[in-house]
């Protein structure tokens, strides 16, 4: 059976991601133990919040070097929603923050998470609710094996990634602009949307990904 340990970092959704696993038989543990993190098979870190609030619990339970010292080790690791976006340099999104200035990530990837508020005559509803489609701009990317270009899957976000190196961007996704939805670099994955609520499409993603 394969086993997946996801990240308690208290943030939101972490419950319905290991209901999805276990439907697909995973052995799954949700831990924020840096020991048992080394040792995990696969690693997923979901989030649901602040960011900054969020990057600030990572400190607190020593997980930044953690999560670095997992990726250089090769662990399969896939960021989703607010996940994902930490694992960039920096966002716009202050919330929880003491400071005006964009939060630091964790600057694994390069690049930056932009509020859809942010841009001008944006006039489309915030948050982003609701089912669309993905894009592929990487025609290689494991996540995506059976996976037809143009599924949809289900996101709620109000901010959104640039990524700056655009080689990593595995999918995009048109909501007024187009935006970066997931990226694949070697064994570092992210979505924007949630695979564990997006149905078949999004099952399969999350097998695909503990396949790896």
């Amino acid at each position: 059976m394969k086993s997946v340990s996801v990240i308690d970092y208290d943030a939101g959704n972490t419950m319905s991601v290991m209901n999805a696993l276990k439907s697909l038989g995973v052995d799954v543990t949700l831990t924020n133990d840096p020991a048992k993190l080394i040792k995990a098979e696969h690693v997923i870190f979901p989030g649901v919040g602040a960011y900054a609030d969020s990057m600030n619990k990572l400190k607190e339970y020593k997980l930044v070097e953690v999560v670095k010292e997992m990726i250089a080790k090769d662990t399969p690791f896939l960021g989703i929603c607010l996940g994902m976006q930490m694992l960039f340099e920096k966002s716009h999104e202050t919330i929880g923050s003491d400071s005006t200035d964009a939060v630091e990530g964790l600057g694994i990837l390069r690049g930056s998470v932009k509020g859809f508020k942010e841009l001008p005559d944006f006039s489309l509803k915030v948050p982003h609710m609701g089912w669309n489609s993905i894009d592929f701009a990487k025609k290689d990317c494991p996540l995506y094996k059976d996976i037809p270009n143009g599924s949809y899957v289900y996101f709620v976000h109000s901010f959104y990634l640039d990524a700056t190196d655009r080689e990593n961007v595995a999918t995009t996704t048109d909501y007024g602009i187009s935006f970066d939805s997931s990226v694949s670099r070697g064994n570092v994955f992210g979505c924007q949307f949630h695979p564990e609520k997006s149905g078949d499409v999004g099952l399969q993603i999350l097998k695909n990904f503990c396949d790896l």
